[in-house]
């Protein structure tokens, strides 16, 4: 049992690089985004944006046989840390 354990843990280390590297490439195109919000007069939060965003997330979820509860609040954390990078570009670009 704890070879097969062993293994399950090694897919699941395995599966986290990918996760965090999946978060790091998205989190990279948002601070584009931001960058391009800074020079024109688009809000950094779009409410209906975001739920769209996270309602579609969660229906995909759904069909992968995920909690769609999880899914939203992962999405709504994610969402709520994309506008806070947003503010910080749009800040420094006022400040400069």
């Amino acid at each position: 049992m704890n070879e097969k354990l062993e293994g399950y843990r090694r897919q699941i280390d395995k599966l986290d690089v990918e996760l965090v590297d999946v978060l790091a490439r998205r989190f990279e195109v948002v601070r584009h985004v931001g960058e391009l919000k800074a020079g024109t007069d688009i809000s950094v939060v779009q409410p209906e944006r975001a739920q769209a965003v996270i309602d579609r997330a969660a229906a995909l979820g759904e069909e992968k046989g995920l909690d769609g509860g999880f899914v939203r609040a992962l999405y709504e954390a994610m969402i709520d840390h994309a506008h806070e990078l947003e503010h910080d570009i749009l800040d420094k670009d006022e400040a400069s």
